[in-house]
């Protein structure tokens, strides 16, 4: 058994080696074919023993990317069609190459008289057969519309591919004490980080991870998630091991999980890794309470209806107050640079702007916001590129009550320009670099009674002066990412600890 571990090891160790072998066959075989055809066109010469040698190359790198190929497939997850037919065109590339160089080097014309008449055949369809056995090793690795998923209209037409399809967007969260804990929590966590090695194209180890019945069936060694264990669940073991281990995911070099998002997969599943419930229909603790806030919502983030937050205050003036309707036209063109346009009331025409889906939303983008600057109450530009100069267009918008800017290059500078927004109830800077200095601008809004500073360069004393301006505001700060995780495991431990008799 023992040297069957170790022989198995050997397989897998040597099998990854295939992506790097696999890319010397390539460059081989089209300088041969790129040589061969300035050859024939130009009529240029070229040494008959450089050709000879490059294919003999060609030859050798494409039989040995076949048996690492087929040492990697051995490790499972891919589908089983589109590596059947990879390989069979892989070998085929070998078999091509090695005939090529046969008929080159001139050691089959003593054996078949013919054999000169086969030589570009050969070489021709060792090109054509490398092209295709790639396009689908890509769609083995990145999946089935890898090369086509962004292919613009025309193309698409000329090549008889189907339209294309929208993205996924996700619904954003208005409340996240009402929102739907898998649908918009937990499956934009997993779709941004996981799916893309564990879909219907590419499962590796037997797991998806893009539907929720294959979520529960889990991989080929069993479930993934142990409901209410978090502690024993693999899709959160694998998650904390070491960057550098070999079973550590995502696996280097890929976008990796945030702390934050760790700490909710952890807090879903030991709250049962359910798919149809509510935040609100979930016991909330206190390690998880600010990372949920940051999510989106305007109150306390708790369980049951007591503390359920249904938005911003009804008495909030911008609310209730009649405002002119938007221009259809200025609607479409704001939702051209990839914001979603939300209407809040249709009866007073408020409008919720959000960038949930537009993550490369920039400053030069943020032009078309001031064209809708009656009707914006809530702006949602967490988790994009802009920086201080989208806050100039901001500060037109002078009826916005709630503002979202975490995560974001804002600084000190840019908060100066805040100053008018004399609607202002809720302020969300996590994640940035804002200061002392900058919260000291913020001080003339009267109306604010919520801002998020965790993971800022804030201090308490910062804190304290603002809280002296604003006695009423509501400061929520002090835990950076990875305090949040570290009472998310404190409050997994604790949970097991009062399971126990």
């Amino acid at each position: 058994m023992l040297l069957q571990a170790q022989l198995a090891d050997w397989v897998l160790f040597l099998g990854h080696f295939h992506p790097l072998i696999v890319h010397l066959p390539i460059g081989f075989l089209l300088i041969a074919g790129l040589l061969e055809l300035d050859r024939l066109t130009r009529r240029n010469s070229v040494s008959q023993h450089t050709i000879t040698l490059i294919l003999f190359w060609s030859a050798v790198s494409a039989t040995l990317a076949c048996v690492f190929g087929y040492m990697l497939s051995l490790a499972g997850g891919y589908d089983a069609e589109t590596l059947s037919s990879h390989m069979w065109q892989g070998i085929a590339v070998a078999i091509f190459a090695w005939l090529a160089w046969a008929v080159k080097s001139e050691n089959l014309g003593r054996i078949i008289s013919f054999a000169p008449i086969l030589y570009l055949p050969a070489l021709g369809m060792a090109v054509v057969l490398l092209l295709s056995a790639g396009h689908l090793g890509g769609n083995l690795t990145h999946g089935s519309d890898y090369l086509t998923q962004y292919a613009p209209a025309p193309i698409r037409t000329l090549a008889g591919l189907s339209p294309k399809q929208p993205e996924i967007k996700f619904e954003p969260i208005t409340d996240v004490n009402q929102a739907q804990v898998y649908q918009q929590i937990v499956n934009p966590i997993l779709q941004t980080r996981c799916v893309q090695c564990h879909n219907a194209d590419k499962s590796k180890a037997g797991l998806r991870l893009d539907m929720p019945d294959k979520i529960k069936k889990g991989s080929e060694d069993g479930p993934v998630l142990v409901a209410g264990n978090s502690k024993n669940s693999d899709l959160i073991k694998v998650c904390l091991l070491p960057e550098e281990d070999d079973h550590h995911m995502p696996p280097k070099g890929k976008p990796q999980l945030t702390e934050s998002q760790i700490a909710l997969l952890t807090w879903w599943i030991d709250e049962g890794a359910t798919f149809d419930k509510k935040v609100s229909d979930l016991k909330v603790n206190d390690a998880i309470r600010p990372v949920l806030a940051s999510l989106g919502g305007n109150g306390p983030v708790g369980s049951g209806s007591s503390n359920v937050a249904s938005g911003p205050a009804p008495e909030s003036p911008v609310l209730t107050m009649k405002l002119p309707a938007a221009d259809p036209k200025i609607i479409e063109d704001v939702k051209k640079t990839g914001l979603l346009v939300l209407p809040l009331s249709k009866e007073q025409n408020q409008l919720e702007v959000s960038a949930v889906n537009a993550r490369t939303f920039s400053d030069a983008q943020a032009a078309t916001l001031p064209k809708l600057a009656n009707q914006v109450v809530w702006l949602r530009l967490g988790d994009t590129e802009i920086s201080d100069a989208t806050l100039a267009q901001v500060a037109k918008l002078k009826n916005l009550q709630k503002l979202h800017l975490e995560q974001t290059r804002i600084t000190d500078e840019g908060l100066k320009q805040l100053k008018g927004l004399t609607n202002l109830e809720y302020l969300n800077l996590y994640g940035t670099a804002v200061t002392d200095a900058g919260l000291a601008e913020l001080a003339n809004l009267k109306n604010l009674k919520t801002i998020y500073l965790w993971q800022t360069k804030v201090t308490e004393q910062g804190i304290a002066d603002l809280k002296k301006a604003l006695p009423k505001l509501d400061v929520v700060g002090g835990l950076d990412e990875k305090a949040i995780a570290e009472l998310a495991k404190n409050a997994a431990k604790q949970k097991d600890e009062e399971k126990k008799p």
